[in-house]
């Protein structure tokens, strides 16, 4: 099971499990330079760390739905900001809109909002497109690669630190 974390012996790296012997000691009369496939080591091909309690879905892909639907919260934002410019109009028909369909899932705001009516439809195609073009030009996806990691390395610093000062006081005031 490649998901596992229990590790054969052949799995081990080669400076723990270096080398599998050339003689055959349970067949002696299999030929010493070859091996039977069941006699390889078997590697791992999978880098990555299994994370279960995901179902079939992976974080990343659990991650990719939650950043669709803020994108559509951010394609929303633009559009509202475009329109309270050259159509006021517009934008309240918007703003009311948003008041009354939640932005939680971006997919189903988009699908109400085309079967509103037909000048919520031009919103809804205007909010799709401005959602698609967000994700594919502006995000910054290395610049969010290294904020998490950032952040997650602070985090777990400022935690132990908190939690190994905390800890020595209580030694100390015994």
């Amino acid at each position: 099971m490649e998901s596992s974390s229990a590790l054969a012996l052949s799995q081990l790296p080669y400076y723990i499990y270096p080398t599998i012997p050339n003689t055959n000691k349970n067949y002696p009369f299999w030929p010493a330079g070859k091996r039977r496939s069941s006699q390889l080591p078997t590697r791992l091909h999978c880098n990555k760390m299994f994370v279960p309690g995901f179902g079939e879905a992976s974080p990343e892909a659990k991650a990719a739905k939650n950043l669709h639907n803020f994108f559509t919260y951010i394609a929303v934002k633009i559009v509202a900001a475009q329109l309270e410019s050259y159509n006021p109009e517009a934008y309240e028909e918007l703003m009311e809109f948003v008041g009354r369909h939640p932005l939680n899932d971006g997919d189903k705001f988009c699908a109400t909002m085309f079967r509103e009516s037909s000048r919520h439809k031009n919103l809804a195609l205007r909010i799709m497109e401005v959602r698609s073009s967000y994700c594919q030009n502006d995000f910054e996806w290395d610049n969010l690669k290294s904020l998490a990691f950032k952040m997650v390395t602070e985090s777990n610093t400022r935690l132990m630190r908190d939690y190994i000062s905390e800890t020595s006081r209580a030694e100390t005031e015994k």
